[in-house]
């Protein structure tokens, strides 16, 4: 039997309106603030991970913030530049639990023997509460408002004393390519408002976003996640 052009063609529409219903919707793409989540999330399991070479356990248990910059920029020949976003956050010590992602930006000058071009993830643990105050200030200069120096890795670490890690702002970096040695002194850490509120959806600052003033986001509960998977306080870990 001969089925009528006709109904052939709106048995054929039915069909394709069928197949668009029933097809799954696109992926949202993921923002550039979601992205720079992510992104500090896998450096920072990285950093913490890689054997021989990882922050000690007992350094992270000390840590009362944390900064993650993935893929800071720096170049230059012998003095050079640095640009790179990151997220913090930082402890709650009566709850041992890890704020909501706040955004940072860090640029400044550095003077050390670097060649080329390369990305670097840095990883900043602030050692005390009075760092967190002045990282939480609108601008905050390394080696300025805070000693930092490079944090002790592996087997190093763990054998160091509290004698040996007297600065208040410990660094750790991973780079590809021609380089030696990573100077942040007098480079800037400022707050990232635009970031924040496209992030959260409403202008609140980085003091705000670490205060837990605002619905954190799924990304933000991701990484908060990651966090205490990672950097787990004295008290729960011991």
């Amino acid at each position: 039997m001969r089925i009528p052009f006709q109904h052939l063609s709106h048995a054929a529409a039915l069909l394709a309106l069928a197949l668009v219903i029933a097809s799954p919707a696109p992926a949202r793409a993921q923002s550039d603030e979601e992205k720079r989540v992510t992104d500090a999330a896998a450096v920072l399991e990285t950093l913490v991970r890689t054997p021989d070479q990882e922050i000690p356990q007992h350094i992270l248990e000390r840590a009362e913030a944390i900064v993650v910059i993935p893929s800071l920029v720096k170049g230059g020949f012998i003095v050079g530049a640095q640009h790179g976003r990151g997220v913090m956050s930082v402890r709650n010590r009566e709850t041992n639990k890890w704020s909501a992602p706040g955004f940072i930006a860090l640029t400044g000058g550095s003077i050390g023997w670097q060649i080329g071009l390369q990305a670097v993830d840095l990883v900043l643990l602030v050692m005390n509460k009075e760092g967190v105050k002045d990282l939480l200030d609108d601008e905050f200069k390394l080696g300025v408002n805070a000693s930092v120096a490079a944090g002790p890795v592996g087997r190093q670490g763990e054998a160091s004393t509290d004698a040996s890690l007297s600065a208040q702002i410990l660094a750790y970096s991973r780079a590809k390519g021609l380089f030696a040695g990573l100077s942040l002194e007098g480079a800037s850490l400022r707050l990232d408002r635009d970031a924040n509120k496209t992030f959260y959806g409403t202008a609140i600052s980085t003091d705000e976003a670490v205060r837990g003033v605002t619905k954190t986001t799924p990304a933000g509960s991701q990484w908060k996640a990651t966090l205490e998977r990672l950097v787990p306080a004295a008290a729960a870990a011991r």
